[in-house]
């Protein structure tokens, strides 16, 4: 057998730092989401194994042996994705561009002055408003 070949592809992808929190943010809510399916999946399993009779010891210890794999999993997953959220938490207290967040930029600047520059941000990216995007002296001061 051959190697696979596989084409070039290069995508060109451009999405702004706060485009990317918020689609880092969605996936962890989705991951959320289907981690409380699986465990909604147990819950029934387990009901469904108890509403039936004549269960012996071994059966009660396969199905907690079952749950308790399934559980332990989940609760790593969930390590996992709270590790995630609060390093995207941090990302989002360092965006730069917080017209649509919690602390509006613009109570204590001008766009066009140099305080984002000097910070090592790119002009470009200082804000996300449409006084910025379209290049005018900023009007929500």
């Amino acid at each position: 057998m051959s190697m696979p070949n596989v084409p070039n592809i290069t995508p060109i992808v451009s999405l702004k730092r706060c485009e990317t929190i918020n689609l880092l943010l969605s996936s962890i809510a989705l991951e959320e989401i289907g981690l409380s399916h699986i465990l909604n999946a147990e819950g029934e399993k387990l009901q469904a194994f108890l509403k039936k009779s004549h269960h012996g010891l071994k059966d009660f210890l396969t199905i907690n042996d079952s749950v308790n794999k399934t559980l332990r999993t989940i609760v790593k997953s969930q390590m996992l994705l709270q590790f995630k959220l609060e390093d995207v938490t941090a990302l989002d207290e360092a965006c730069d561009c917080k017209c649509r967040h919690k602390k509006p930029v613009h109570k204590n600047h001008d766009c066009s002055n140099n305080f984002y520059e000097e910070l090592g941000y790119h002009p470009s990216t200082k804000c996300d408003c449409e006084d910025c995007r379209n290049n005018r002296p900023c009007s929500k001061k």
